[in-house]
């Protein structure tokens, strides 16, 4: 027992060492270096290039913007949804930027950055389709929504409004593109990933109108940890002042 306790204490003191000289060769150059955890998996704001194999996206380049705006370089780590706070909360990385809605639920057990984007619900319709930029203008029309999402909440405010529920926001999408509804309520990043990013429905549908939730996004930090979050802040303060993130919705969102 004794030499199996030893040999952990060897290993734990080994591994700090290791720790240790990593972040000074990250600080060797006198700038600094943060380490960021995202899910590549969620097009168009962060997701794997197929040629590249890099991580590319609306989060991705807003990022790099902000780190050389802010004095700091950025590593981004590819990371699953399902354990991505968890690695933040062990320090596997410095920050998490992954279309993270800032709530007051995550807000009890980590910092957010200022908000960089309203991610919030807007309005997918057929590209023939005039007139409508509200869901005012759908009365009597056929709407999907996804069930359980705030989208699905908005439309119940519009009575008039005949909703059409999915368990997969796709099928909703499939429906939209044969003609089965009138239009689809998603998230600004999922219609854009639908609407313009997908080779099957980019030349049929698009995005009306602005987005009529507000569902903010930031990146999320240990909590406490300032350094980080105000490299982080400072970086994205100048990128937003000059309208980098506009410029990005166009390549990206719009």
């Amino acid at each position: 027992m004794k030499k199996l306790i030893t040999a952990a204490i060897l290993v734990t003191v080994a591994l700090s060492m290791v720790l240790l000289a990593c972040s000074q060769a990250e600080e060797a150059d006198g700038v600094p270096r943060i380490v960021i955890g995202t899910d590549a998996t969620w097009p168009p704001m962060e997701f794997i290039d197929q040629s590249t194999r890099e991580i590319i996206g609306f989060d991705i380049d807003l990022m790099k913007a902000a780190a050389e705006a802010g004095g700091f370089e950025v590593e981004f780590r590819n990371t699953g949804w399902d354990g991505i706070f968890a690695g933040l909360a062990t320090r596997e990385y410095d920050a998490v930027m992954s279309s993270v809605t800032i709530t007051e639920e995550r807000m009890e057990t980590m910092d957010f950055s200022i908000p960089y984007i309203n991610a919030g619900q807007i309005l997918v319709v057929p590209v023939a389709t005039e007139g409508v930029s509200s869901l005012a203008d759908l009365s009597g029309r056929q709407v999907g929504v996804q069930i359980g999402t705030t989208g699905q909440f908005a439309v119940q405010d519009y009575p008039e409004i005949n909703v059409a529920t999915y368990d997969e926001i796709g099928l909703a999408f499939e429906d939209l593109a044969v003609g089965r509804l009138d239009a689809v309520v998603a998230d600004t990043p999922v219609a854009a990933n639908y609407a313009l990013q997908n080779e099957n429905y980019s030349q049929s549908l698009k995005i009306v109108g602005e987005p009529f939730t507000e569902e903010f996004y930031g990146v999320a930090v240990r909590k406490g940890n300032t350094e980080v979050l105000e490299l982080i802040n400072r970086g994205l303060e100048a990128v937003l002042a000059a309208g980098v993130d506009e410029e990005l919705a166009e390549k990206w969102l719009r």
